[in-house]
């Protein structure tokens, strides 16, 4: 059962390569290509973030977020999601770091 489980795993990698190989050399957009996040910062109040799976965490200073490649950490102070829908999402407030992990 392991081995069945590694295999799927090695080969959803490779998948996964293949797909961003073709990607770069075809010079398609990522976030539609591979799905990966779209994030858009307008100032230091401002964020919007398309292709997002989920909310990890979610305060006033702190708001990780989970994508197809990761997770996405804001850090701020009187953060706010203004809106949000299944796919994209807008946040406001003194956004002080964004780090993609």
């Amino acid at each position: 059962m392991g081995d069945t489980m590694n295999k799927k795993k090695r080969l959803n990698k490779e998948e996964d390569s293949i797909k961003e190989n073709l990607t770069q050399a075809l010079n398609l957009p990522q976030d539609v290509t591979l799905g990966a996040s779209l994030v858009t910062v307008t100032g230091k109040n401002e964020v919007y973030i398309e292709n997002y799976k989920g909310i990890v965490e979610y305060d006033s200073d702190y708001i990780k977020l989970s994508t197809k490649k990761g997770q996405i950490e804001l850090r701020g102070k009187r953060l706010l999601i203004n809106y949000l829908t299944n796919d994209e999402m807008k946040i406001t407030g003194r956004i002080s770091n964004i780090s993609f992990l």
